[in-house]
């Protein structure tokens, strides 16, 4: 049934890799179960891709690109279109800034940011959230959430700032062995020499401010030195560049770091919640 809703409704990219991946695999004379065997997938996997009963993953681009590519790119090229298009509608535009961005400064409330989850982490969130979506879906979006990553080891680097509540930490998503794995996958990245991570304590509010009240909120740094707001309230998406309003929000944004843990507290903390310290 997802299959054939998938080839009903496939993309543009979705179709071109799909007559590239068939006409280049006959020119290499190779079988759908050979070509599968090449690139560590199944005939059965190929065969989706070819149809567009599942469209290829991240991954499996690259192994493409590696195997039948023949040096011509046009796999490793069709990446970014083919990840845009699974993410939902009111995330594309953004998705495209925060792949080319200088900076992120980030704070998220109440789960762990997408940047910084393990696919077990995402798997489990999507898987139940509302309204409820196939598995394939659920697949797709990890995956295109997982491509995401790149980012912190890009060529020229990003700097990225992550704030985040702590009621993220204690909030268990998935299994609690796939908890311990996120919070010990948040150290790894706290330790990165790019990665700026700051937790926001449930105690703040004692001192008479909570700066996080008005929920999550990403300032990204365009490569032209621009700044941009993205806000996803409730599956809506609103993308704020006006210079006043972003001023705003930067201000905010310096509110709630300065009310956070030092990094070096935070990642203290994060390791004992982690099992990593005493």
């Amino acid at each position: 049934m997802a299959g054939r809703e998938n080839k009903e409704n496939a993309t543009p990219t979705a179709r071109l890799v799909a007559h590239m991946t068939r006409e280049l695999r006959k020119r290499k004379g190779l079988t759908q179960e050979e070509l599968g065997e090449l690139i560590g997938y199944s005939g059965a996997a190929v065969s989706g891709v070819e149809t567009c009963a599942q469209p290829a993953s991240d991954q499996m681009l690259v192994k493409l690109e590696q195997s039948i590519g023949g040096g011509m790119g046009f796999f490793e090229e069709a990446r970014v279109p083919m990840r845009v298009e699974k993410y939902p509608q009111q995330f594309k535009k953004y998705a495209l800034l925060e792949r080319e961005a200088v900076s992120l400064h980030l704070f998220a409330t109440p789960v762990i940011h997408g940047l910084f989850q393990t696919e077990e982490y995402a798997r489990a969130l999507i898987r139940g959230s509302f309204p409820i979506v196939s598995e394939e879906r659920v697949e797709e979006l990890v995956d295109a959430r997982m491509a995401r990553k790149e980012i912190f080891d890009r060529d020229p680097v990003a700097h990225i700032e992550l704030v985040l509540d702590e009621a993220a930490l204690h909030r268990s998503i998935g299994s609690q062995e796939s908890m311990r794995g996120q919070l010990q996958h948040l150290a790894a990245y706290a330790r990165k020499r790019n990665v700026t991570i700051q937790v926001l304590p449930l105690d703040c509010g004692l001192h008479g401010e909570y700066a996080g009240d008005r929920g999550q909120l990403n300032v990204l740094e365009t490569p032209e030195h621009q700044h941009v707001v993205y806000l996803e309230p409730q599956d809506e998406s609103l993308l704020i560049s006006d210079p006043a309003k972003v001023s705003t929000y930067m201000q905010r944004y310096a509110r709630i770091r300065a009310q956070a843990l030092d990094p070096r507290e935070s990642l203290g903390l994060i390791e004992r919640l982690a099992g990593e310290q005493p």
